[in-house]
């Protein structure tokens, strides 16, 4: 992937891992989506519907969508939130429960598949830049002291240091 930028070896790569996903969850009638949220909503003790969103990263519109079918398909139910009446609690059905081991055990695998690949030390990496970088992004530190002269600035020297690693190697 020589010459990518980081967004787009992530971005790239991200949609590869949906794509895989969204194969092998297909053959259960189910997406991505809906084996996200069955390991995101607490197996025994519901979760309520507020909090599915913020956890799972995902849009309201695209969680009520999915809610909706997983409900259709029996897999989640909603309740009353005992503790405050205007919330809803989204429970797993005992099938939802099924569906959930299956969930689990295909990220189990694709993890371990891939801890299989690549040493402990290169995914310690990959982690701590992947935080890095989430931690750059949340702390809004990409943008905000930078001016277009100044980035411009920093492409020039990253490809001046890009260089001189390439003719040393």
């Amino acid at each position: 992937m020589k010459d990518k930028t980081i967004d787009y070896i992530l971005r790239a790569t991200w949609q590869a891992v949906a794509r895989m996903y969204n194969e092998e969850a297909s053959k259960y009638d189910a997406s991505m989506a809906t084996g996200f949220a069955l390991l995101s909503i607490d197996k025994e003790g519901g979760t309520p519907s507020t909090s599915l969103g913020p956890k799972m990263g995902m849009e309201a519109t695209s969680l009520t969508r999915t809610l909706k079918s997983m409900e259709e398909k029996g897999l989640i139910i909603r309740k009353k939130n005992p503790v405050d009446g205007r919330g809803v609690l989204i429970y797993l059905t005992d099938f939802g429960k099924e569906k959930r081991e299956l969930s689990k055990n295909t990220v189990l695998k694709f993890n371990e598949t891939v801890k299989q690949t690549i040493s402990a030390e290169k995914l310690q990496h990959f982690i701590e830049v992947a935080e890095t970088i989430n931690e750059l992004i949340q702390d809004k530190n990409i943008f905000t002291h930078t001016s277009v002269s100044e980035l411009a600035e920093q492409t020039e020297k990253t490809e001046n240091d890009t260089t001189k690693i390439d003719s040393h190697q």
